[in-house]
């Protein structure tokens, strides 16, 4: 799959800048099933290219599972995967342009708000609509769409033209920070097969990276309904605050009724929900040392820093991948010193002891432990309950009982990595015989929107130590 963005911005080598890739190398980045060359093939004062190249490995996404089905199915081996536009693709932008996407540009911070005309070629993108169904995606965002639909066998004309096309969208001023979100966003709704299993933090994220344009967009129904595969309990999330934000932008003069932008983004997903009620359980306990395992990119580590309580905050997580993001995402070398004193990220496994856990007042483990293979769950008990042993400790996890409100089969799980998926009961037995091994007290809460029947959507454990 091949994408090239190109200007006439002058200087046009400012886009090597804006993408934070030099021209005059090519670099190779590993993504999830393969991995993505950059490289220019012009980089002049007057016109820059860069381009990405996706080199998916058909034969690594069977043996990982990341594409839906059986593995012993002839199409997971001779597919189209390597070729087209694909949920690939968006993660790959998000992972090699990550800076360019989250409006960094280091050393020209300036050049991120210029806007400036570019061209964008996606060779080749699957859009059963033709030309019609793009132009009603990429044309209300002022893009010009041309598309070429390829046929799909040159020597057998009478089968008639494929599904798939060339495409080219140009525009004549716009961010490349918006123009990587718009792709990104926009990408993954022409792929029927994504590689992940869409979860709610997948609505934070649309959100996010929509901000802006999608609430205004005339197509955002479809557009929600595709990025987040229908989901219905997903896409209800997704639509009730896009409605929000779309009165805050409708510039009428007459106070809204309805909460503001600002608080649709603290109330946006169940995913802030559970870092906020963590965060209060955390504050709450009073502790002053805190542990978060399993840190990820670091989101509840920044809740935690606007609390001046916390002397001494460790992230921890065993992907170095993940501790870079958490570094990039915390803005660490521009921190305060004093801030940076409170902050260490370290890489680890939760799976065996570790004398750098030790001493702490309290731990946290959020969307952590269904991670783990369950034969290895003794062993993350022993290493965070007996060996680390701070006085307080809060793990939440899905509740698999909750996952028919999102419509999906009794036998799936929420994302492709959870190892299990436990039932509040299968949670409770778990939490109450740790408590009874190691010496804690025990209280269960709900976070989300509970239903009568099945409960909420996650699940909270807090393990207090007895004194």
């Amino acid at each position: 799959m091949l994408l090239t963005i190109s200007t006439t911005h002058q200087p046009a080598t400012d886009l090597g800048y804006l993408l934070g890739k030099h021209p005059d190398r090519v670099q190779t980045f590993s993504i999830t099933g393969g991995q993505a060359n950059v490289f220019y093939p012009e980089a002049t004062p007057e016109r820059c290219t860069a381009a990405m190249v996706l080199d998916i490995d058909t034969i690594d996404l069977v043996r990982t599972m990341k594409v839906p089905g059986s593995s012993m199915m002839l199409r997971h081996y001779v597919n189209d995967r390597p070729y087209v536009v694909s949920s690939f693709t968006s993660s790959a932008i998000s992972n090699v342009f990550s800076s360019a996407l989250n409006g960094r540009c280091t050393g020209r911070q300036e050049l991120v708000e210029v806007a400036m005309p570019v061209e964008v070629r996606l060779s080749v993108i699957r859009a059963t609509a033709g030309q019609e169904g793009l132009q009603r995606v990429f044309g209300p965002l002022g893009y010009t769409v041309e598309a070429t639909r390829f046929v799909l066998d040159e020597q057998f004309s009478a089968w008639g033209d494929s599904p798939y096309h060339d495409l080219q969208l140009t525009h004549p001023a716009i961010t490349i920070q918006t123009l990587l979100s718009h792709l990104y966003v926009l990408l993954p709704v022409f792929d029927n097969e994504r590689h992940f299993y869409v979860s709610d933090s997948d609505v934070e994220i649309l959100l996010k990276k929509g901000e802006g344009w999608l609430a205004t967009h005339p197509e955002k129904d479809w557009i929600v309904r595709r990025y987040l595969k229908r989901i219905g309990g997903l896409t209800k999330i997704a639509f009730n605050h896009l409605v929000v934000e779309e009165e805050a932008l409708d510039g009428s003069d007459e106070p809204s009724s309805g909460p503001v932008v600002t608080e649709r983004v603290k109330r946006t997903t169940l995913h802030d929900q559970r870092l906020m009620a963590v965060t209060e359980q955390l504050v709450a306990s009073r502790a002053k040392t805190v542990l978060d395992l399993g840190c990820g990119e670091g989101k509840l580590i920044k809740l935690l820093l606007q609390q001046p309580q916390f002397e001494q905050i460790v992230g921890m997580d065993v992907a170095y991948r993940e501790l870079v993001r958490a570094k990039d995402r915390l803005h660490v070398d521009r921190m305060p010193p004093k801030q940076q004193e409170r902050l260490s990220l370290i890489q680890g496994s939760l799976i065996y002891r570790d004398a750098r856990l030790n001493g702490f007042d309290a731990a946290a483990l959020v969307e952590v432990i269904e991670h783990v293979d369950p034969d290895r769950i003794p062993a993350l008990e022993r290493a965070v309950f007996a060996f680390a042993a701070p006085r307080f400790v809060v793990v939440t996890t899905p509740n698999a009982e909750y996952n028919r409100q999102y419509g999906m089969p009794e036998d799936q799980m929420r994302h492709t990595d959870h190892r299990f998926e436990w039932t509040r009961a299968e949670f409770q037995a778990w939490a109450n015989r740790v408590a009874e091994t190691h010496g804690y007290t025990l209280a269960f809460s709900g976070i989300g929107e509970a239903d009568e029947v099945v409960g909420a959507s996650s699940q909270m454990a807090v393990f207090t130590a007895r004194t």
